[in-house]
């Protein structure tokens, strides 16, 4: 049942609280992330499949395949759909369009994972999301709409927003003794749904960080 941050008020779903957070607080409010999510949840509901004849129909069905055709198979505009964990609910499109940096941490009951370690250097099978050049420290983003999920499971990790799985154990929150954490700029996310943002190459520091925390109390 998720609590208001802003407020004392508490909802069923996460819903409720995006409706919450767009009728009763200023966007001025609210988070950088917060407001994606709003934002996000308000054009979900926004519109309306259109209605009209079948043939209409069956033209519309026809041109969207051609141009998902040639976006994704002839100019290439998706990266690989395929990752270790398996499919996921968004993958990037665009590729070579961004480049953008940022930075991660993620320690899973003690240990912290080096990103520097060629198992997870994969420039050419990940062009999206990858780490490359042995820097275990900066992501890099190479497409558009690069999702958390997505890049953690080009790494072999999957996440939700209380589980985090790798190398073949899954960790609840919900487990007695384990804690985990997904965050990104120290803020809960939905990883199937939040959308990296870094920083050009020339920025220096900045960009999102991200911060995956598992951790195991066994005398709990």
């Amino acid at each position: 049942m998720p609590d208001c941050n802003y407020c004392a008020e508490s909802f069923a779903d996460e819903d409720a609280y995006l409706e919450h957070l767009h009728a009763a607080h200023d966007e001025g409010e609210l988070s950088r992330i917060d407001r994606r999510r709003v934002e996000q949840h308000v054009g979900d509901d926004g519109g309306e499949f259109p209605t009209g004849p079948v043939v209409l129909g069956g033209l519309l069905l026809f041109t969207v395949g051609v141009i998902v055709y040639v976006t994704f198979f002839v100019w290439g505009g998706s990266s690989a759909a395929t990752t270790p964990m398996g499919d996921v609910a968004q993958t990037p499109t665009n590729v070579g369009d961004v480049h953008e940096h940022g930075h991660i941490n993620v320690t899973i009951d003690g240990q912290t994972l080096d990103f520097s370690q060629p198992k997870f250097q994969k420039p050419q099978q990940y062009p999206g999301f990858h780490f490359e050049a042995g820097d275990g420290s900066a992501w890099h983003v190479h497409a558009k709409g690069v999702t958390l999920e997505y890049a953690m499971a080009t790494l072999g990790i999957d996440v939700t927003r209380s589980t985090v799985t790798y190398d073949g154990t899954t960790y609840r929150d919900s487990d007695p003794g384990t804690n985990v954490t997904v965050q990104v700029n120290n803020e809960s996310v939905n990883p199937a749904t939040y959308e990296l943002e870094g920083v050009g190459p020339d920025s220096g520091e900045g960009g999102d960080f991200v911060r995956i925390l598992v951790e195991m109390n066994e005398s709990a």
